[in-house]
């Protein structure tokens, strides 16, 4: 199969923050009083903020006070991404985009992020300034987040391509992989250097798991 766009999640597989989302996350829904440990948070990356939110309150969760909370989540994301030290590419990220690139596969980003989120992490790497990546797409430009395959599909309509076929899908969340699988991915790989380890991954049946993406490039 001749792949021809490969879509990259950024937080956790891209982008190397440690667990400053869920982190995040957790300071949010506590300057609300709520509370919410780090292990929940973890468990819910790769979904869909508002609906990571929504989840980690439970029975609290009325629609408004989701929004109200996602409100505040999103200032608190923007700043740490523009100022904390924690963030940098994953390592072998942009060597590997310049690889796949160089072989005539597109480099697009997807995220479970807003694009406002998103744009702050591409502007201080200077991703798509430098052509180190063709495309962005974020879970509020979209009807639908993770897992359904709504991003995917504009990405590929952008890039002019029309078989799922030829796309490669790469995370390191479930969501991830069934965001891959709902859109009929040709390789489906997940990648343990963000929430999920090797087991956890292995649950969802990724073509491959790999621990860097410096072990992308032999799988295809």
């Amino acid at each position: 199969m001749a792949y021809r766009l490969a879509v990259f999640d950024m937080a956790g597989t891209t982008v190397s923050n440690t667990d400053l989302v869920a982190v995040v996350l957790v300071q949010t829904l506590a300057a609300h009083g709520f509370h919410a440990g780090l292990e929940q948070a973890r468990a819910l990356m790769g979904y869909p903020k508002p609906e990571a939110i929504r989840r980690l309150l439970g029975s609290a969760a009325e629609e408004v006070l989701v929004r109200r909370l996602h409100n505040d989540f999103v200032p608190r994301m923007i700043a740490s991404y523009r100022d904390s030290d924690e963030v940098a590419p994953m390592p072998d990220a942009e060597g590997c985009f310049a690889v796949l690139r160089a072989r005539g596969i597109r480099v697009a980003l997807n995220t479970a992020f807003t694009r406002d989120i998103a744009q702050v992490i591409v502007d201080r790497f200077h991703w798509l300034r430098d052509g180190l990546i063709d495309d962005l797409i974020a879970t509020d430009e979209v009807a639908a987040g993770r897992p359904q395959p709504d991003m995917i599909r504009a990405l590929m309509a952008r890039q002019g391509l029309s078989d799922p076929a030829q796309v490669i899908k790469i995370g390191d969340t479930e969501v991830d992989i069934r965001e891959g699988r709902n859109a009929g991915a040709g390789l489906v790989i997940g990648v343990t250097t963000g929430a999920y380890s090797r087991a956890a991954l292995q649950a969802y049946a990724p073509d491959h798991i790999v621990d860097s993406l410096s072990e992308l490039m032999p799988l295809l």
